[in-house]
């Protein structure tokens, strides 16, 4: 009897080790994961009251599981973030004119350019719909749908610019034309808009291979323009789960672009087709080695020659401008990049961009293998390579940046027409941005 009695305080220790370890490997399985959510969540909130001036950060957390249980405190320099206020920490570091930076410490950057409003379109005062617009711009807007299915559709700005001017707008509650947004994936064709900013002062060739540190000799074929049309080969899965390439490079990993050319190249250099937003920011991180710029480089080649003052490029750890998903800007300066692509890089009489690059970059190639054939140089467009329509409802010359959660700036040459169109719209069954666009080419076009 005696035995079992001092049996029982060994075997109750032995449970509880079990349980500790087990809970242990579950959360080191989990944490990935968990980091992906609370490094979102650092940034989500810094970045909203650095660059966006706003204090309701909770209005663009995706709903998740985990929401309920993240914690964040805050102080003028950073955010720190976790589960529970212990597990999984992250911190967002934020830096006037760079935004933030997801990392355990904060980068070192450069003096940023001084950029100054120099453009007509963003110091024109706030422009109401006209009534043969208007129509279109409250459908947008989703007026005629009851609360839920409006809140749901979740526009925040359509801004119209046509022949070159502004003849309409709209905001929602809560955001002006003042108002920096996120673009996501916007930046990925504000990345090619970079680069031929560079192209045109002889600074990079994108035909050129490219020295990255590579992980296979293989890699040492791919250019920026094999960058630029997402067919470098290298592997990469840009689902958003648990130790996928897309995660782990934007909540995990200092140095992106690094991480990003360190893949396996999975197919030949130029066959297939594959979206990812590792090539983008190993396109910068090229750009950064050609220039020496750093994180100070689109504000000194893109925003100050287009006069985008409020317009924000967040680095990484290592300074380098996060390309692929890290632009901010009023919807107005999302209008202005369109509207520059539209001139084929000409401001004022100058020329920014080499002669031609807008039509060839909105130039769909053929490939062996193409996840999306409407694909051009970081550009979606309407006409493929066989001459089918990707949205046979727009002309054929329409070619658009395309962001997470309904972010869209729609070019129509056709038309001289400029439509920008942003919200939070991850539960959106339709974000009625093509059916704008339609409606606009009817009335305008």
């Amino acid at each position: 009897m005696r035995e079992r009695r001092r049996l029982w305080p060994r075997v109750l220790v032995g449970v509880i080790v079990v349980i500790i370890i087990a809970l242990l490997g579950g959360y080191w399985y989990a944490r990935p994961l968990l980091l992906t959510g609370t490094g979102y969540a650092a940034h989500n909130e810094c970045a909203l009251r650095t660059i966006g001036g706003r204090s309701n950060v909770e209005a663009d957390l995706p709903s998740n599981p985990l929401v309920p249980y993240l914690r964040t405190t805050d102080d003028e320099a950073s955010v720190r973030a976790s589960v529970l206020g212990v597990l999984a920490v992250q911190r967002a570091h934020a830096a006037e004119g760079y935004g933030c930076t997801v990392g355990a410490q904060a980068p070192e950057l450069p003096e940023p350019t001084r950029v100054l409003d120099s453009n007509p379109v963003l110091t024109r005062a706030l422009v109401p719909p006209p009534a043969d617009l208007e129509s279109a711009i409250n459908r947008a807007f989703g007026d005629d749908l009851d609360h839920d299915a409006k809140a749901a559709l979740g526009t925040r700005a359509v801004v119209v610019l046509h022949e070159g001017r502004l003849v309409a707008e709209r905001y929602a509650d809560g955001f002006t034309e003042f108002s920096p947004q996120l673009g996501w994936s916007m930046a990925k064709s504000a990345t090619n808009l970079l680069v031929g900013r560079l192209v045109h002062d002889g600074v990079v060739d994108i035909d050129e291979p490219l020295e990255m540190g590579w992980a296979d000799d293989a890699s040492g074929a791919i250019t920026l323009d094999d960058l630029l049309r997402m067919r470098s080969g290298l592997a990469w899965d840009e689902t958003y789960d648990l130790g996928t390439p897309i995660t782990s490079m934007l909540y995990l990993q200092r140095d992106m672009g690094a991480f990003a050319a360190g893949q396996p190249q999975e197919h030949p250099v130029g066959t297939v087709q594959e979206y990812s937003s590792g090539s983008t920011n190993i396109v910068c991180k090229a750009l950064v080695q050609a220039t020496g710029q750093g994180a100070d480089l689109p504000r000194s080649e893109l925003f100050a020659p287009l006069g985008l003052s409020r317009a924000v490029w967040e680095p990484d750890g290592a300074g380098v401008p996060v390309c692929s998903s890290y632009l901010w800007a009023t919807p107005r300066e999302f209008a202005v990049l369109g509207q520059f692509a539209l001139d084929d890089g000409v401001v004022g009489g100058e020329r920014l961009l080499p002669e031609g690059w807008i039509a060839e970059s909105t130039t769909a190639e053929p490939v062996v293998e193409a996840e999306d054939s409407g694909y051009g140089s970081s550009w979606w467009v309407n006409l493929r390579p066989d001459g089918t329509l990707s949205k046979p409802n727009l002309p054929a010359d329409a070619y658009w940046m395309q962001g997470h959660d309904g972010q869209r700036t729609y070019v129509v040459p056709s038309a001289d027409l400029v439509v920008v169109r942003m919200g939070f719209s991850p539960d959106a069954p339709d974000l009625r941005a093509d059916q704008l666009v339609i409606d606009l080419v009817s009335v305008l076009g």
